[in-house]
């Protein structure tokens, strides 16, 4: 097509308004809404074209004029969903058109009907085998032309789409890039290649035109594959480069900065684009997620009710009020609320990983393995997913399937520590110590978000006795609680300060023991013991004076722990 030879860089902003119009009015065309969607919005945040700058209408051919009449029948039919209706009076048609329109209403007959079959057959849990029983024959049909070179860009990505959902990958990657090189402007071939993506070797190795789009394809892999400080520097370029309006792109950065756990940043977002959509829909189920993350209740319930006014039968409107039901510990409603979303769309990533969070709250822990093994069938790139199933198989005490499910979990987010103490947990269950202490440490080094690691490190080099680490642990552990300026819940300073005072008094230092001690005065777990301590140092101190003792011996090489000097207690109130 032109257009492929027109697209370039952002110099031109006109030029891609231009592009934009005229593949919105392909797409719309073809039936291709979610596509048509995208443009559309990113249209829309381009200045307005000055009439006689408008693009004008494709050509109209011969084959065009001839199937005219049959192709406007059909596209009626195709839009009130009549598909094998619509098949009906195309077949024998001979415009590119008429043939995408044919084979497109062929296959989404069969999804339809593979679908309703789901449905009515199966519980929201069961695997089964149900499949599209229009896939083969399209794939021959498709197959013969494609070798007769006789596919425009369109059908191509229809072909794709059909070797996709036969699990033929590897062909199926080869025949989006055609598609998109035949077309680079037609979002939907770029989103079907992005799911076939498992990885930044595989993304580079790819033959992509150079087109202004591929940046937004770009931005949008990184996020996939979890590469976030990339894809935001994507989108802050694409921002400046003139779509600052775009709420498609404020969308991907909130997204992106809640795949970071930076909420408060994407919650901000995520308000804004509110403001600018109120009656979007799109994305609120990732909005929700923050919500319950926060334990904002009133404005989650507001969120749930205002997107039931919208639209109650949209699969995100469904895991809005899923998670609402959750935060309020009404585990069977959220349940019935995901099983909801996945009539709706089976393949939706989201509420499977959810529901098996819920079955997972309610002890059943069969039903959340089937829920995040199917969240692993839409997407291999779900940590979440691989996440759930590693704590499902701690709860039924199978370490080395732990190991193995965190173990992928920490390949798609090796820079999280919630999967590196998992990790390391499982390491210390098999009693792999050693591998352990790389985890509990790599997971501090990274930014422990729960401030977790050091705790556990520590009681492993207790339990080891390797008194020396385990003392620099506590103490950096003490600093960082300390510091934070927050009390966590999960927070044991009293058994840091416990062992840190012991410590300190086998090796003599009484005045650090002393504030060890004092500050133990402060829990009541430890508030006895931190007495008896007090008394102890009393005694000793009446008997001799303390000479001045160096803090550590050497330390062992079992973890790379830096040296610090004496804990500074009196600088930090917990």
């Amino acid at each position: 097509m032109k257009m492929a030879a027109l697209c370039g860089e952002f110099g031109d902003l006109v030029q891609i308004k231009k592009q934009l119009i005229s593949v919105i009015s392909l797409c719309k065309e073809r039936g291709l809404l979610h596509s048509a969607k995208w443009a559309s919005e990113l249209a829309f945040a381009l200045d307005p074209l000055p009439k006689d700058e408008l693009p004008p209408s494709p050509p109209f051919t011969e084959e065009d004029a001839h199937d005219l009449d049959a192709l406007t029948l059909a596209k009626s039919y195709f839009d009130l969903k009549e598909y094998d209706r619509a098949a009906y009076f195309l077949k024998g048609c001979c415009s590119q058109k008429a043939y995408f329109l044919y084979m497109y209403s062929r296959y989404l007959s069969g999804e339809k009907k593979k679908d309703d079959e789901t449905v009515d057959s199966l519980g929201p849990l069961e695997k089964g085998q149900v499949r599209n029983e229009a896939l083969r024959e399209l794939r021959v049909e498709l197959s013969k032309k494609h070798t007769a070179g006789e596919l425009d860009s369109f059908t191509l990505y229809l072909y794709g789409v059909v070797l996709r959902k036969l699990d033929l990958l590897k062909e199926a990657v080869d025949v989006f890039v055609e598609a998109i090189h035949a077309l680079p402007l037609h979002w939907g071939a770029w989103l079907e290649l992005s799911n076939l993506v498992t990885s930044i070797e595989m993304l580079k190795s790819l033959s992509l035109p150079d087109c202004w789009i591929k940046d937004f394809f770009k931005a949008h892999m990184y996020t996939e594959l979890q590469m976030i400080k990339e894809a935001l520097q994507k989108y802050e370029s694409l921002i400046k480069a003139g779509f600052s309006k775009s709420t498609y792109i404020i969308s991907q950065i909130a997204v992106a900065y809640h795949n970071i756990r930076d909420i408060d940043q994407a919650l901000a977002l995520f308000n804004e684009l509110r403001v600018q959509d109120p009656y979007r829909i799109d994305n609120m189920d990732t909005f929700s997620n923050l919500l319950y993350v926060k334990s904002m209740k009133p404005e989650l319930s507001y969120l749930a009710h205002n997107l039931v006014e919208i639209d109650k039968y949209r699969v995100e409107t469904c895991c809005v009020i899923g998670n609402y039901y959750s935060l309020r510990s009404q585990h069977e409603k959220a349940a019935l609320y995901f099983q909801r979303a996945l009539k709706l769309n089976p393949r939706c990533l989201g509420a499977w990983t959810l529901m098996g969070h819920e079955y997972m709250e309610m002890k059943n822990t069969s039903a959340a393995i089937q829920a995040y093994r199917h969240a692993i069938e839409v997407n291999k790139r779900d940590y979440r997913a691989w996440y759930g199933l590693g704590q499902t198989y701690e709860i039924l005490k199978m370490p080395f399937y732990c190991l193995y499910y965190y173990r992928k979990a920490h390949q798609l987010r090796p820079n999280d520590s919630r999967m590196l103490v998992a990790l390391g947990e499982s390491y210390e269950k098999l009693s792999q110590q050693v591998e352990a202490k790389k985890c509990y440490w790599r997971a501090y080094s990274v930014g422990d978000v729960e401030k977790m690691a050091l705790l556990k490190l520590a009681k492993l080099h207790e339990q080891l006795n390797e008194s020396d680490d385990a003392a620099q642990c506590y103490m950096l552990y003490s600093q960082d609680i300390f510091s934070c300026g927050e009390q966590l819940e999960h927070a044991e300073v009293s058994t840091a300060l416990r062992y840190l005072g012991q410590y300190y008094f086998k090796n003599k230092l009484y005045d650090e023991a002393s504030l060890c001690a004092q500050r133990c005065c402060d829990y009541n777990d430890a508030r006895e013991e931190g007495k008896a301590l007090l008394r102890q140092i009393s005694q000793v101190r009446d008997q001799i004076e303390t000479p001045s003792a160096d803090l550590f011996a050497p330390l062992s090489n079992n973890t790379p722990v830096r040296r610090v000097s004496p804990l500074n207690l009196i600088s930090f109130t917990p």
